[in-house]
């Protein structure tokens, strides 16, 4: 199995269906924020096969509508990902 390149993309990619947005729309959403995101490269953030700056995150997290911490995974007491 290939490695990550980041952790953010599964919630990414949860976000913007709660939201009923496809791809084309998150892109378009986060250019209209000056940060311009094509659908090809939001797909490879959701799958987890790019890498995302700490400035991509913040346009993400503006984009979905939600805080920072909301694009990381949770994690349970113990450790492991709920």
């Amino acid at each position: 199995m290939p490695i990550s390149q980041n952790i953010v993309g599964p919630e990414v990619r949860r976000i913007r269906c709660k939201h009923g947005w496809t791809q084309e729309q998150l892109a378009a959403r986060c250019t209209i924020r000056g940060f311009d995101l094509s659908r090809g490269t939001l797909s490879k953030i959701e799958a987890q096969l790019r890498c995302v700056t700490d400035e991509e995150l913040l346009m993400l997290s503006e984009a979905l509508e939600v805080r920072l911490v909301e694009l990381f995974p949770s994690r349970t007491k113990s450790g492991k990902k709920s």
